[in-house]
């Protein structure tokens, strides 16, 4: 493949895989299983390795997980809440490497043993469970945290809520360690499940897509007293080994369970991949009798000695695997197609089934992606088709069982005009979009969401609050949030004085959000959180942000052409100047605050910076750190770079480009060197220092 292809699909991938990331996190409507999902990922991690000098730290590759896993739109009854406090992880959260072939877990046996030379070693073999992440730090026998995986490196504080989970104990017995941590997973058995959608259901909310995402949501609710009646159970199945004095994995969670935790018993030690195989085919099977949801097992090599010395990737251990399970499948009926508009315009079609069981849940619908997906599987209205369920999540329909086909059944027409607003659409790659941005009202929900989200103003409403905003007429842009009043919001079905109350409080709220996260607020395409912060410290304010040609904006980093071009669009539209005016009328901040940090010293002042490989910290905050030095990043090597700062494993195109140039390399240590003594840099954690990385 050539660079310049390379490049083009890599940027696909980036941007496929963080949208389908949104539809799972947030949106809580994910629309390909995970098998696709992994897939996708796949390719990008074998192109990134192929091609590291289009390596980037925001890329999906590099991060570990999520804290946008609690579904919005929960009623006053259930609000998610959103001000947890954030505490740092004593060991990092990291993720597993996962696998659907068999053959690639005896290639991971194959590395361990090659690795170990000859040093004795087994398999702990578990159940992979289906619910979100969870940390829990025991002083002298009581709780003390219950933190989530957040971003790996610090989660929520979420003890509240957890310590109205029945078996979680508050208190241990036995002859545990003074301190320690133990990690797991918060479910929701199937039946709670069920009895929390019959709910929903009864009240006209809608129901949670999946156990997971019900688990997750429910951790995150104000009330600990409406956690208590969401049914949820924690199973636990990890103890980092530097925190205990054990010699094995196994051995760990027996004297876990001993204490009174709820350890899984569903493991087996395996001496050969035989074993292992036999472990996996026995609950590829069972696994449908299990009263929670399962989608995979997990290999750990059992021996924490070995486990020290196989050590960790960047991202994931090398001492552990998950082998995902295929997919269900079942045979249904189509019985309808319908055509959703998505918030940046993609037309995504959506087949409607005759409801069939499939792992613990009733399918009714399934996405078919787009209209590429659609003549592929040649499908027709009234055919019968083979649903999986990839990852027991989200319904995919794979395949049409042609002897069943009606007679006279038709290809169904794939809409030219918009579903929503009747716009003729436009296609971009295998996509086809509305270009009616501003007047579509799906597309104007969808923003109105983003805008009203955790990261962007953190308004405290959801999707069901945004569609009734709009349909009542009260907003159609985000200024208009900012006229409701509380009479309107009272005469509207489902509000409640308290409810108003709340959500006029957090409109006044966020009128102290910064500038940069109002500018990834108001969505211009393509600028995330990062490249607002960017561009509000490189611009200041709006109104210099908009003075800007698209050539200035081009050379900042990270923008290029395309994304200058809609920066530049966006700004010189004069519906979104009156909107961006409305919004400075109600107060919003539009420019850097007066006693926003300035910088620590001088001592990358003129400098450019390249910045590639794996730190102690985050590359993010490393880039941070060169900022706050008065550095530039750059994220290619040229003539004007002043150094190359290279990490653990730098891409080698880069090392070549410094050579070719005579350009410094300089080391983590040797970059520190550069700055003050009392600077803030890059400390080593003390999770780096011992292993780099502790899984989960």
């Amino acid at each position: 493949m050539e660079k310049s292809e390379a490049k083009r699909r890599i940027e696909q991938l980036r941007a496929e895989l963080q949208e389908h990331s949104r539809r799972y996190y947030v949106d809580n409507n994910p629309v390909i299983p995970d098998f696709a999902y992994d897939a996708l990922m796949r390719e990008l991690e074998d192109l990134e390795a192929a091609f590291p000098e289009f390596q980037s730290p925001d890329s999906p590759t590099r991060r570990v997980g999520s804290d946008l896993d609690a579904p919005m739109g929960e009623n006053a009854e259930g609000q998610v809440r959103e001000g947890f406090i954030k505490r740092k992880h004593r060991y990092p959260m990291l993720s597993l490497g996962n696998t659907y072939n068999i053959g690639e877990i005896e290639e991971f046996a194959a590395r361990a043993e090659k690795q170990l030379e000859g040093q004795p070693f087994s398999y702990c073999c578990e159940l992979k469970f289906d619910g979100t992440a969870i940390s829990l730090i025991y002083r002298n026998g009581k709780l003390l945290h219950a933190l989530t995986r957040g971003d790996g490196i610090q989660g929520d504080d979420v003890t509240a809520n957890v310590l109205e989970i029945a078996n979680i104990p508050t208190r241990l017995h036995g002859d545990f360690p003074e301190s320690f941590e133990i990690r797991g997973e918060i479910l929701m058995p199937y039946r709670a499940f069920d009895a929390l959608n019959a709910l929903r259901e009864d009240n006209e909310e809608p129901p949670f897509a999946n156990p997971r995402n019900a688990a997750s949501g429910s951790l995150k609710l104000s009330d600990p007293k409406e956690v208590a009646k969401r049914g949820l159970e924690a199973t636990l199945y990890h103890i980092p080994a530097q925190s205990i004095p054990f010699a094995t994995h196994d051995e760990a969670l027996t004297k876990a369970a001993s204490w009174g935790l709820p350890v899984s018993g569903e493991r087996r030690l395996c001496r050969n991949i035989g074993e292992i195989k036999a472990f996996i085919d026995h609950w590829d099977t069972e696994r449908r009798t299990l009263p929670f949801a399962t989608d995979g097992i997990v290999i750990k090599i059992n021996e924490l000695a070995a486990q020290t010395a196989l050590g960790y990737t960047a991202k994931s251990p090398r001492w552990a695997v998950a082998y995902k399970f295929q997919a269900e499948r079942a045979c249904t009926e189509v019985l309808g197609i319908d055509y959703q508009v998505g918030r940046t315009g993609a037309v995504t079609p959506v087949a409607n089934l005759s409801p069939v069981q499939l792992s613990g849940t009733v399918v009714k619908r399934a996405t078919l992606n787009n209209a590429d997906q659609m003549a592929l599987l040649d499908i027709r209205i009234g055919d019968h088709v083979y649903v999986e369920k990839g990852g027991e999540i989200i319904p995919k329909i794979t395949s049409v069982e042609l002897g069943r086909r009606p007679a006279d059944a038709q290809p169904p027409l794939f809409p030219s005009r918009c579903p929503d607003c009747g716009t003729p659409l436009v296609r971009q790659d295998a996509k086809w979009f509305c270009p009616n941005q501003d007047g579509c009202p799906m597309q104007i929900k969808g923003r109105l969401i983003h805008f009203m989200s955790r990261k962007a103003m953190n308004i405290l409403a959801g999707e069901a609050t945004a569609n009734q905003f709009y349909d009542s007429g009260l907003a159609r842009c985000p200024a208009d949030l900012y006229d409701i009043r509380k009479y309107q919001l009272l005469a509207l079905e489902g509000w409640q004085e308290k409810s108003a109350q709340r959500f006029l409080d957090s409109l006044k709220a966020s009128l102290k959000v910064p500038f940069e996260r109002v500018l990834f607020a108001i969505g211009i395409r393509g600028i995330g959180e990062a490249t607002a912060r960017t561009l509000a410290r490189r611009f200041g304010d709006i109104d210099a942000l908009a003075a800007a040609r698209k050539e200035q904006l081009a050379e900042v980093e990270d923008i290029g052409a395309i994304l200058a071009g809609n920066i530049h669009d966006y700004l010189h539209d004069e519906r979104h100047r009156q909107e961006i005016w409305r919004l400075r009328t109600h107060g919003l901040q539009f420019s850097m605050a007066e006693d926003a940090p300035g910088p620590l010293s001088a001592a990358l002042q003129g400098q450019t910076v390249v910045v590639s490989g794996n730190f102690s910290v985050s590359r993010d905050a490393v880039k941070e750190l060169i900022a706050a030095h008065g550095g530039k990043c750059a994220s290619s090597v040229s003539g004007k770079t002043s150094f190359l700062l290279a990490g653990e494993k730098p891409g080698p195109e880069k090392l070549r480009k410094c050579e070719e140039l005579g350009i410094p390399v300089l080391s983590e240590e040797a970059f520190r060197a550069l700055l003050p003594d009392d600077s803030d840099a890059p400390e080593k954690t003390e999770a780096a220092e011992e292993t780099q990385g502790t899984l989960f």
